[in-house]
């Protein structure tokens, strides 16, 4: 009798059960949530699974393969790396640790955007906008506003060439038709653009944050002057980039806003709207 006969069965809710427990004890809040995420990408299935088939045994090798994952969700690595993805407006995003995950506060950005389409799309077809989505890192924001809106043209702006390949990635998987560009901001973007969206880095590392943020890159979270200054750089470039008229979407932290509001009108841009952590700006003159 080998050794493997001996090990006890164990089922999907006695894993999820003692994998939740550990997380707790590692004081992570979305426990069992995570339990369920990490269990389910093991078992290339989804949590709904998990609930309909608790008893279910599980093999020596997806637990040991869940358990190893578990391991690195204690070390407080962010579930999207384990499991390779998240969900970001709907559609599901590879990320690695080159890039940024997506996060539900960036909708707001998605939402801002509706704000500036023609609500008749048909104009979009007689009057092509280009957008541009400056540190692009998964491509979230722009390959979501290609997928909502088909007619615009949409460019992936990013420095890191190993983000842009999982933008590119990302957006063969979804079937959206974008360019991909590098560029420090919009320096070597070769259009000028009718809308910029832009996540670019804004955390102050003197901010205090969640452990999770240790396993993303640092250059795509952390910016000088207060966390403001890749902002302010591509305020600066919009007086070339962005044709009168047009908007300029940002995701920044709210205790960062009015300074940014301020900085912006220097350069024509006047708020427009507010949502959460997005700007909407219309540019009206250089």
């Amino acid at each position: 009798m080998n050794e493997n006969s001996l090990s006890p069965a164990l089922a999907i809710n006695d894993w999820l059960a003692d994998a939740t427990r550990q997380l707790v004890f590692a004081e992570i809040p979305s426990a069992r949530l995570d339990s369920e995420l990490i269990l389910a990408h093991t078992l290339r299935t989804n949590r709904s699974h998990l609930h309909a088939h608790p008893e279910e045994i599980l093999t020596d090798r997806a637990i040991d393969i869940a358990n190893a994952r578990l391991a690195l969700r204690i070390e407080r690595v962010p579930v999207a790396y384990i499991i390779g993805h998240k969900e970001f407006y709907g559609h599901q995003f590879s990320v690695t640790t080159a890039t940024l995950i997506p996060r539900p506060e960036s909708e707001a950005l998605i939402e801002l955007l509706k704000k500036v389409i023609p609500r008749n799309i048909s104009l979009l077809k007689e009057n092509p906008l280009r957008l541009v989505d400056v540190g692009t890192g998964s491509g979230s924001l722009g390959i979501t506003a290609k997928l909502l809106y088909p007619e615009l043209t949409v460019s992936l702006v990013d420095i890191s060439r190993h983000a842009l390949k999982i933008a590119e990635k990302n957006a063969a998987d979804l079937k959206a038709f974008v360019s991909i560009i590098q560029s420090n901001l919009l320096a070597d973007f070769p259009f000028t653009a009718n809308i910029i969206i832009a996540n670019l880095p804004y955390v102050d590392p003197q901010w205090e944050r969640s452990p999770e943020t240790e396993h993303e890159p640092a250059d795509a979270l952390f910016a000088a002057n207060n966390g403001k200054a890749l902002i302010y750089e591509l305020l600066v470039q919009t007086k070339d980039k962005l044709i009168n008229g047009g908007s300029l979407i940002l995701e920044a932290d709210p205790e960062q806003h009015n300074a940014i509001i301020a900085e912006a009108k220097k350069y024509g841009l006047l708020l427009s709207e507010q949502d959460g952590y997005g700007l909407l700006f219309e540019k009206i003159s250089d």
